[in-house]
């Protein structure tokens, strides 16, 4: 009794008590008594020794035990057993071998094969119920801490937990086939001769190769098996470079001939746009999955060098692809997604994308994530290159179960890969594949690793390869014979050298081949190319007039409303009577006159389902029944297109990315993102760099995806006030210097060159007619639109329905229609603005009287620039200087997009002067009165007739 007692008093009162096994009760001992007492099953009984047997026992298989908890930390992950995947080598008290803790206990060696009754929480007995405590130890090692490292015990759901034991613990779960096995090693075979085939023809070139890590072929094939199996039919991947061809080889199935010319060095894009390395390209497949007989469509979305900034554009385009299938389980579509492991540790995408895994609007059901762990970055040691123990840590935040594996035992690694799917399917949650390996090569293959890891690389020259390991296991199980391994590698080689003869004929060489997302039949109509002519964007006034009733109305009955709201109601009521709209009722026309069309409407980013101005109020919400809301835009019509407006996690890049991603899926729907305030997307940098404004040009990737930037100089600082439109002007890639040739079509012909549309519009019924003119295009461009803050309210900033009417259009260029107007000879100057400046010119213009000797005209499209209606209003007041306002600072905004253009359509023969703030670093000054005194400074200089007079350009 004194060992119980000692162990009650280590381990707590209530820590014995939930670790005594069935029929034992700890207490804390009567009156008098002097400690816990214990009841001992007759069965058990003989002295203190039988008490700690079963207190050994509890011990080990109590559903919380050590081996669950941190057997993953002495588990032998290390292919080259140098390291420590968790970059720890002290191994705490508590995870010393089981059986050296024999002597706290009080137990003998021979104690160990007594036999047990095992309790009902474990399954290590598979259908025994007694086990020797050796035995029990032995079972739980080989389960928690050799091949396998299980992290989970931190998920919040016993369920869950169990169901992971289950598929671990029971004997015999990790038994393959001599069949599967056979497939296994074919995988293996095409994996590594794939990239020694690569090594041979083309040893100078880069590839990022995937030795070292060879098993993630057969992994992401097992995992895509397993899915098939369960229903899935269209499975859509992101991941880094490295290994892209392998994947895209003998994963998607691309033929061999389509990846071997991409090395050819006299290759010419046989399409439009500059392309892309062969190692970022991606690519669509449908095919028949041969070991379930079911037809599997796979996707590999196309990559820049940013790692990780594919992962929310894949769960992006999966969502979108669930919604358009009426998978709302995740039954018929997925996601995987392959990382580095220094990039999973260091990028924050990766946590921006994991925190949209569970969110109602953003979830996609669970992704598949698998880590290729080389257990080194580019040339960091991890230890310098993470502070938490493993890369996957992350992972954690979402209770994701986490499964490290040694990538040289591929039996192990498609047993954990089945898994992982088959949680996926049951659960609708993610969960990670970690894939402890090395990297034979350096980075790539030009880099030489031996300069910074010369330990590492000495232990891989002697690395016997995972192929031939596996190979010899089978052969001496007799489950192959040499002979047949060699014949399976021979049949490859020769399908790889018939490809490359075949790689040679130029014919093939086309960059439509490495679509990802193609859209079949919208760029052409009875298979012939639709023609380049875009139809009016106006819609009937019986259709506008339903809309603005429907906004002013709360569909839902007994449904209780913000009193505030209700006077916001009664607003777009009268607005609507008097055929008028504001910029919110004109966004509401223009979404639900799509929604009538068929066209789905999706808005996302923070706070858009009120708008950060509290001027869009698309959901309301009853104030007196927690969580009963209403989107009054899904109720126009019977049979309308659903319209979906979300808030989004307090994220630029990710949901950027997500929204991108979705837009990628279907050109049929109109997919905006809105910035709190423009300049947030600066956190979302990377995708607009590397896949909105590029990627018509790298990946042949149509795009419609709309940006909302709010921006205005409004004394709200220099955080809050610019978008920063010279960004997108300087990506945009019309020639500044190029007179171009005026044609009927000119301004279609415009914007199918472009890579973007860069709009301020000035007037809602132009938001209006851009949005529609945004679907209406028979193609699709990224649309950059800068709106307002202040004119969400302003009393001049309305439209007449006259101006969105059937017969109406966009307007690039809106024209001065005042008194300047009816006398162009008489007028001194022409000033040309964009946006909410003109409403601060034409009131000064006012002020000082001077409506018919200065005109002011609207650029409302900025790029592409309207060449031909610069140049018409230039002509038209041939006595004028021309003036460039803008309410930013000269360094930013507009003018230095615009000068060089105004200079090639004017022939150099006419100045056009710059009138605004100075050049300064900051975009708006924090001080209401500074930003006053420079508004009125500037707005002074444009209405001074004298101001450029003498002055040479």
């Amino acid at each position: 009794m004194s060992q119980l007692r000692l162990l009650t008093s280590r381990l707590g009162l209530q820590a014995a008590r939930l670790l005594a096994p069935r029929g034992v009760q700890v207490s804390g001992g009567r009156s008098g008594s002097s400690g816990p007492q214990a009841a001992v099953p007759g069965s058990r009984g003989g002295g203190g020794s039988s008490y700690m047997e079963e207190m050994y026992l509890a011990w080990l298989e109590n559903p919380r035990s050590v081996h669950k908890i941190r057997g993953h930390h002495v588990a032998q992950l290390d292919p080259l057993g140098i390291l420590d995947a968790d970059l720890d080598s002290f191994v705490p008290s508590d995870l010393i071998t089981s059986i050296d803790k024999l002597a706290f206990y009080d137990l003998r060696e021979a104690d160990l094969d007594k036999e047990f009754q095992l309790p009902t929480t474990t399954f290590i007995g598979g259908s025994e119920h007694t086990l020797s405590l050796r035995e029990i130890i032995q079972r739980l090692e080989s389960t928690y801490c050799q091949h396998i490292g299980l992290e989970f015990m931190f998920i919040n759901d016993v369920e869950q937990c169990q169901w992971i034991r289950q598929r671990f613990e029971t004997p015999g779960v990790m038994q393959f086939s001599s069949e599967e096995k056979r497939r296994l090693l074919a995988r293996l075979v095409r994996s590594m001769r794939f990239e020694d085939f690569l090594a041979r023809k083309w040893s100078s070139e880069k590839r990022f190769g995937l030795e070292g890590c060879e098993v993630m072929i057969p992994a992401l094939k097992t995992i895509i098996d397993k899915s098939s199996e369960m229903g899935i039919e269209n499975v859509i991947l992101g991941m880094p470079h490295r290994g892209r061809l392998n994947v895209l080889a003998n994963v998607i199935r691309k033929d061999l001939e389509q990846i071997f010319c991409q090395f050819d060095p006299k290759l010419e894009a046989a399409d439009e746009g500059s392309g892309d390395v062969k190692y970022h390209l991606g690519m669509y497949h449908e095919r028949i999955n041969r070991v379930t007989n079911r037809n599997i469509t796979l996707s590999l979305v196309a990559n820049p060098s940013h790692l990780e900034a594919v992962d929310p554009v894949v769960q992006g385009k999966t969502k979108a692809e669930q919604f358009y299938r009426g998978d709302a389980q995740g039954k018929k579509v997925m996601s995987i997604l392959v990382h580095g492991d220094a990039a999973f540790a260091g990028q924050g995408v990766v946590y921006e994308t994991f925190h949209l895994s569970d969110l109602p609007s953003y979830t996609t059901n669970g992704t598949v994530h698998v880590v290729v762990n080389n257990q080194i970055g580019f040339t960091t040691d991890p230890r310098m290159a993470r502070s938490s123990p493993y890369p996957t840590d992350v992972a954690r935040v979402v209770n994701a179960p986490i499964f490290h594996v040694n990538a040289d035992d591929p039996e192990a690694v498609i047993y954990v890969c089945s898994v992982a799917a088959e949680w996926r399917n049951t659960f609708n949650k993610d969960v990670v594949v970690d894939l402890v390996c090395y990297r034979r090569r350096g980075h790539n293959e030009m880099d030489e690793p031996m300069f910074t890891q010369p330990l590492m690389y000495k232990q891989i020259q002697k690395q016997v390869p995972v192929l031939k390991r596996y190979a010899d296991k089978l052969i001496a199980e007799d489950t192959v014979t040499l002979q047949e391994f060699e014949e399976e590698i021979a049949k490859y080689d020769r399908i790889c050298e018939e490809a490359y003869g075949r790689s040679k004929d130029k014919k093939i060489l086309h960059i439509k081949h490495w679509l990802d997302s193609p859209w079949p039949g919208f760029f052409t109509v009875d298979g012939e190319p639709k023609s380049m002519t875009c139809p009016t964007t106006g819609i009937p006034e019986d259709v506008l007039t339903h809309i603005g009733n429907v906004a002013s109305s709360v569909p839902l009955e007994d449904f209780k409303i913000h009193t505030g709201l209700s006077r916001i109601l009664w607003g777009r009521a009268d607005m609507t009577k008097k055929r008028e709209v504001d910029w919110a009722l004109a966004e509401y026309m223009a979404f639900g006159s799509l929604l009538k069309e068929g066209i789905h409407v999706r808005l996302s980013g923070q706070d858009v389902e009120r708008g950060t101005f509290s001027h869009r109020h698309h959901v309301l919400h009853d104030q007196e029944v927690d969580r009963r809301t209403c989107v009054p835009m899904n109720h126009l019509w019977p049979d309308q297109a659903p319209y979906t407006v979300c808030n989004s996690s307090l994220s630029e890049y990710g949901v950027l990315g997500f929204e991108l991603g979705y837009a990628m899926a279907s050109p049929n729907a109109l997919v905006l993102w809105e910035a709190q305030f423009g300049d947030f997307h600066n956190t979302a940098q990377c995708i607009i760099d590397q896949f909105i404004s590029t990627g018509q040009a790298k990946w042949v990737r149509h795009n419609g995806i709309v940006l909302l930037l709010p921006h205005g100089m409004e004394g709200m600082g220099p955080e809050h006030s610019s978008a920063r439109p010279e960004r997108f002007l300087q990506m945009s890639n019309d020639d500044s210097d190029a007179y171009p040739a005026f044609s009927e079509d000119f301004e279609v012909q415009q914007l199918y060159d472009c890579n973007w549309i860069v709009v301020n519009c000035s007037t809602p019924a132009n938001y209006f007619h851009v949005l529609r003119r945004q679907i209406l295009l028979p193609f699709r461009k990224p649309l950059i639109v800068f709106t307002p803050k202040s004119l969400l309210r302003h009393p001049k900033a309305k439209s007449s329905f006259d101006q969105m009417v059937s017969g109406t259009s966009f307007q690039r260029v809106i024209p001065e229609d005042g008194a300047a107007a009816q006398t162009p000879e008489r007028v001194r100057r022409l000033i040309f603005c964009t946006g909410k400046v003109y409403y601060d010119l034409v009131k000064e213009r006012s002020t000082q009287c001077l409506e018919d000797q200065v005109a002011i005209t609207r650029l409302e499209q900025i790029s592409p620039f309207p060449f031909d209606l610069i140049k018409r209003e230039a002509e038209k007041y041939p006595g004028a200087e021309l003036v460039w306002c803008q309410e930013e600072h000269k360094n930013m905004g507009y003018y230095d997009y615009i000068n060089p253009r105004f200079m090639t359509i004017l022939n150099r023969t006419r100045p056009i002067w710059y009138v605004g703030r100075d050049p300064a670093a900051a975009p708006a000054t924090g001080n209401r009165n500074a930003h006053l005194v420079s508004l009125k400074k500037f707005l002074d200089t444009a209405f001074n007739l004298k101001a450029f007079e003498g002055k040479t350009f």
